[in-house]
């Protein structure tokens, strides 16, 4: 699994001209979902996000987690963090997992992270046409690949 967390003021995210999902301070994560992925994968993201700190202290120095600061978390499916770019100039997604796998490996994704958390975490449209807006709080952004968890 690939992600790119971002430390948001707000973000939302709109499908068909409706609001599907709106947040104020916390992260936007878009998530993407490999061939090989599983349960574990979702366990240690999970884990390693809800423990991230990158929320300023008293002090103004980024220590503390989103779980102290009583944020709130958007999960946007992202297929394209998956691209490969190695022959060529257009993008292919073979290293995605399909959807049978890809979907519920999102789903778990949202359900524990709101577990582990406690937090509201909104989610987008898996497959849709999404528009997603943010605005990115510093700028912070983080990206976290279960790949390469060292």
């Amino acid at each position: 699994m690939k992600t790119v967390i971002q430390r948001v003021s707000r973000a939302s995210v709109t499908i068909g001209g409706e609001v599907k999902s709106e947040i104020s301070k916390g992260y936007m994560i878009l998530l993407g979902v490999a061939d090989g992925d599983t349960e574990e994968d979702v366990d240690w993201l999970v884990k390693k996000i809800a423990a991230l700190r990158v929320f300023d202290d008293a002090e103004g120095v980024m220590n503390l987690p989103i779980t102290d600061v009583g944020g709130e978390i958007l999960v946007i499916s992202q297929f394209t963090l998956l691209a490969s770019y190695k022959k060529g100039n257009r993008p292919s997604w073979i290293h995605a997992a399909r959807h049978e796998v890809s979907i519920p490996l999102y789903e778990s994704f949202c359900r524990k992270l709101h577990e582990f958390t406690g937090l509201k975490v909104g989610t987008g449209e898996f497959g849709a046409d999404m528009k997603v807006e943010l605005v990115n709080d510093g700028p912070v952004t983080i990206c976290m690949d279960t790949k390469h968890k060292e």
